[in-house]
């Protein structure tokens, strides 16, 4: 079985005149829920394998901020076609994960994660998968259990084990 986190960046603070979307930086809500985040999936042993992450500086500061959870973090690469990618663009940089890697993290963005995640579910909780379909806020996560290999991965393909998102985790009492 694989799973794939796949999680919409935190909260970024907004465009500067002049500024490229790239180099947008994390605000403070966005920082707390990284934090709490990474707490929360360490505590219910959602911990990857690998992550891979949008070269973006708002992508790697939520990653540098979740993996502190982690005690040892794990492998991470940056890959700067996950920035602003299309769905198909994110499944083939997992489909080329190895074939060891049990938990995927990709951390990215909207519309091309929500697409993805939409594409690849065919089962799991309907209120989340209604609730996935409807948003995908910032530091949303998205936990997707497969039964292929990473390079088999395909539409319909998976069921949906968790949406989190961080309303949900501040009503969370566990």
């Amino acid at each position: 079985m694989r799973r794939l986190l796949l999680l919409r960046h935190a909260k970024a603070e907004r465009s500067q005149p002049g500024g490229r979307d790239h180099d947008r930086v994390l605000a403070s809500r966005g920082r707390a829920d990284a934090k709490r985040l990474g707490a929360y999936l360490a505590r219910h042993a959602f911990t990857p394998d690998r992550a891979v992450v949008s070269t973006s500086a708002r992508t790697r500061e939520t990653w540098e901020l979740l993996a502190t959870a982690f005690g040892t973090a794990p492998p991470v690469s940056f890959e700067d076609r996950i920035y602003d990618a299309s769905p198909q663009t994110i499944l083939q940089a997992i489909k080329e994960t190895e074939p060891a890697t049990g938990t995927l993290l990709v951390i990215g963005h909207n519309p091309g994660l929500q697409e993805l995640a939409n594409l690849l579910i065919a089962s799991g909780d309907i209120d989340a998968r209604e609730r996935l379909g409807e948003e995908f806020p910032t530091s949303a996560l998205a936990a997707i259990r497969f039964a292929a290999d990473w390079r088999a991965l395909h539409p319909q393909g998976g069921r949906l084990e968790h949406f989190i998102t961080p309303d949900w985790l501040q009503t969370a009492t566990d």
